[in-house]
């Protein structure tokens, strides 16, 4: 079950941890290894949710999984959740974790997403322009590609979104055809 505050607890208290062993980074990469886990395996997250597999069994499955992998402290970390019966929450914890992490360090992200893969000079351009526009020191921009969008682009900064699309064009022209807007005008 989703639960911010559990999740961004637990995410504080490791940043913190890690910040005072002076070991931020290396937690940082942990949690980077463990998202992209988390991620790519769909029967991965329903292991961790699942009230049918006991708390040491995920364990055991955990410490194979990232046998090698993670840093002493994230290891712990990772036990204490199992013995707590908090493994459930391990990904909302992981994002919390990169979030906070990101706001500690001044860290933005954005995502720029185009329906051709767009070349490194036009995503440079794109990463200045947003920085002028928000004065952020620290930006790391994401390209994705979605030919659903059949042209222009949709740019996520912050939680905002820029949707300059030919679907989204499209799209509100048929909303407009489909509420007459332009029988009214014919009149």
């Amino acid at each position: 079950m989703f639960n911010p505050r559990l999740s961004q607890r637990y995410a504080k208290s490791l940043l913190d941890l890690s910040d005072s062993l002076k070991k931020l980074d290396e937690v940082r990469n942990d949690m980077v290894f463990l998202n992209s886990i988390i991620k790519s395996s769909r029967e991965f997250q329903v292991m961790l949710s699942s009230p049918v597999i006991k708390s040491d069994k995920k364990y055991k499955i955990l410490s194979a999984v990232t046998k090698g992998n993670l840093s002493e402290i994230s290891s712990t970390f990772i036990k204490l959740l199992c013995t707590k019966n908090r493994e459930s929450n391990l990904p909302e914890i992981v994002r919390s974790f990169l979030d906070q992490y990101n706001v500690k360090m001044g860290l933005h992200s954005a995502t720029l997403t185009t329906a051709t893969p767009i070349s490194d000079e036009l995503a440079s351009t794109f990463k200045k322009k947003i920085q002028a526009a928000s004065s952020f020191e620290h930006l790391e921009l994401n390209t994705k590609v979605d030919e659903s969008l059949i042209g222009g682009f949709v740019l996520e900064v912050e939680g905002k979104l820029v949707d300059a699309s030919i679907l989204r064009d499209l799209n509100d022209v048929k909303k407009q055809f489909a509420n007459n807007d332009y029988i009214h005008k014919l009149r």
